[in-house]
């Protein structure tokens, strides 16, 4: 999940090169929501067996309302760190 600031824009997707694709957001490759609203910051992630397991649970997610997202987020970063350092993107990459 990524969001544009604490308590701000939320974003869930799935990837299946969480790294590559968090560089992505933050470089602007591709024009859209991120893009639009900047919303650049991991704040939560999770890992699947497998992408059809991903995907089912980025469906879930995405249909649940905002409380319930951020209440997940605050269980596990209640501080809204930015994680992407957790996964092996540097400063260099803040787009």
């Amino acid at each position: 999940m990524l969001a544009s600031r604490p308590h701000g824009t939320l974003y869930v997707g799935v990837t299946s090169n969480l790294l590559a694709r968090l560089i992505q957001h933050r470089d602007g490759t591709f024009e859209g929501f991120t893009h639009r609203y900047h919303v650049t910051r991991l704040v939560w992630y999770e890992t699947a067996d497998t992408m059809e397991a991903a995907i089912r649970r980025e469906k879930q997610r995405k249909r649940w309302n905002r409380d319930w997202k951020l209440r997940l987020i605050e269980e596990t970063n209640p501080q809204w760190l930015d994680l992407a350092a957790r996964i092996g993107l540097d400063s260099a990459h803040d787009g």
